[in-house]
């Protein structure tokens, strides 16, 4: 029994060494859950003013079709999608490996195309780095999620 003690004060121990050397925290993991939905609702109300304050200066998006486009672009077909009935993220999983965390989600989805209606689901990750104590998006990357039934 005291080994397994020994075990997890060190394993504490070790937990707290790396995350006072990395600086993360549950403040930056707050920090990134409100960066994702604030991502998502850019992306609901079209909001590229709100959206460019997120995203890094070299900030790439590598699209469903394996199309990478830069910031610009990006920015410039922000929110130029279809109509969008329901809009929604789930599953959220976020890692943060220092200055660097991943940002995983998938989104769900209903798009109306004229007397349509179409359901589907995407997985995304987005890479954030935190420089000067913000962080910010430099990469997006999106995948459609095959056969999604709602």
């Amino acid at each position: 029994m005291k080994t397994i003690g020994a075990f997890v004060l060190a394993s504490f121990g070790l937990f707290s060494t790396l995350q006072a050397q990395y600086g993360n925290s549950n403040k930056d993991l707050e920090q990134l859950k409100a960066l994702n939905k604030q991502f998502i609702n850019n992306y609901r109300t079209s909001d590229t003013v709100a959206h460019s304050r997120l995203i890094h200066p070299d900030f790439v998006c590598i699209e469903s079709s394996g199309r990478i486009i830069g910031r610009k672009e990006y920015l410039a077909t922000w929110g130029m999608g279809p109509e969008y009935v329901a809009f929604d993220y789930e599953d959220e999983k976020i890692r943060i490996f220092g200055n660097m965390a991943l940002v995983r989600s998938k989104n769900t989805y209903t798009i109306k195309t004229g007397d349509k209606t179409i359901s589907g689901a995407t997985i995304y990750t987005d890479t954030y780095v935190k420089e000067k104590g913000k962080w910010l998006c430099v990469q997006a990357q999106i995948t459609g999620v095959r056969d999604y039934k709602k």
